[in-house]
């Protein structure tokens, strides 16, 4: 599964132009693409224009043919336009849009760290949307690997992308290997360095694989240093922390506080069964009776008040991203035309 939604990707809009465009080609369609083919070829003297390479973008069926098609098309126009910047189409999202619709993670990572395509794909949305394919399709080496070109470029002046860094994280935090780990506190150390405030999902995937890499103080100070401490990743993440630092007393306080902020209101607060049980060992490592008896006490509480749920903590951690109400009254074209600006939809929903 994909970390962000289709929506926030902008792939929903790229469909429905694939839709219009191949509706207008209907007829012509073969041809388009026979006479494209010979356009493409290096030892023409022909052009491709803009419009020729956002049409076959959007006709691109999944099929190699078509992505050799494309990949050639993209090659000349690149090379043509060197001297020729007049377009000012950015093309880069687009075309990650169609591998991710195709899903064709490969072809799109190798288009991006092809140099004849050097500065092609230099917007944040085609890092997010090419990171976000190789993410879907367990490419996580691939992942840490574009996120390495990136903080090379530093477009738009930035070292650490968020959405990039939240992308990257979640790779490592699913190779849950040494190297990922040691990979990811070089990266935390990094924004402690250069002042950089991750989103709350960038901590919660470094702390889980920093738990499951057997460093819960790790866990903590990452922890310590993300907005929002009470939602509900986050205090799962604390108390599987301190349950691994043998305190599972000090988990209390943080579970018998939903018990206290609980309104008809919200959203039920819970922890996962997992984590409850993985508390409950430690309580009973600990050998003093008054804090089991403490603990099963609150336990009880949270079972009979639907406050424990069997959903595992890797789902939560892993839940889609998807863009808030008001943002799709932006148009994405905007973005894609004007690079300077610096539109994120949807952030609000991932803080």
């Amino acid at each position: 599964r994909t970390l962000y939604s289709s929506t926030v990707l902008g792939v929903d809009n790229y469909s429905k132009a694939r839709e219009r465009i191949k509706t207008q080609f209907a007829n012509v369609e073969d041809k388009f693409r026979m006479k494209m083919s010979a356009y493409a070829n290096q030892d023409s003297n022909s052009m491709i224009f803009t419009e020729d390479l956002k049409h076959m973008i959007h006709l691109v069926e999944g099929t190699d043919q078509d992505l050799e098609l494309v990949r050639n098309m993209m090659l000349k126009f690149s090379s043509q336009n060197r001297e020729l910047r007049f377009g000012s189409f950015i093309f880069g999202p687009v075309v990650m849009r169609m591998y991710y619709f195709v899903n064709r993670p490969k072809e799109a990572f190798e288009m991006f760290m092809n140099p004849e395509m050097d500065g092609f794909f230099d917007q944040l949305m085609s890092f997010q949307i090419l990171m976000d394919l190789l993410l879907k399709n367990e490419m996580y080496e691939e992942v840490i690997q574009v996120f390495d070109v990136i903080q090379k470029k530093q477009v738009q002046g930035s070292k650490f992308p968020k959405n990039a860094v939240v992308l990257v994280l979640a790779a490592c935090y699913k190779l849950n290997t040494a190297e990922s780990f040691n990979y990811a506190k070089n990266l935390w150390s990094g924004f402690t360095k250069y002042g950089h405030y991750p989103m709350r999902r960038a901590g919660t995937f470094a702390a889980a694989l920093a738990l499951n890499q057997n460093s819960p103080h790790v866990a903590l100070e990452i922890l310590s240093s993300t907005k929002q401490q009470t939602y509900v990743t986050i205090r799962n993440l604390k108390v599987a922390a301190l349950a691994d630092l043998n305190r599972p007393d000090d988990t209390f306080p943080i579970l018998r506080s939903v018990l206290q902020t609980d309104s008809a209101t919200e959203k039920k607060h819970t922890f996962c069964e997992e984590i409850v049980t993985k508390t409950k060992a430690s309580v009973k490592k600990l050998g003093k009776p008054d804090i089991l008896q403490e603990f099963e006490k609150l336990e009880n509480q949270l079972r009979n008040l639907n406050h424990i749920t069997s959903e595992s903590l890797d789902k939560q951690l892993c839940a889609e991203i998807s863009m808030g109400d008001h943002s799709t009254r932006e148009p994405r074209v905007r973005y894609e035309r004007r690079p300077q600006q610096r539109l994120r939809p949807g952030l609000e929903d991932m803080y």
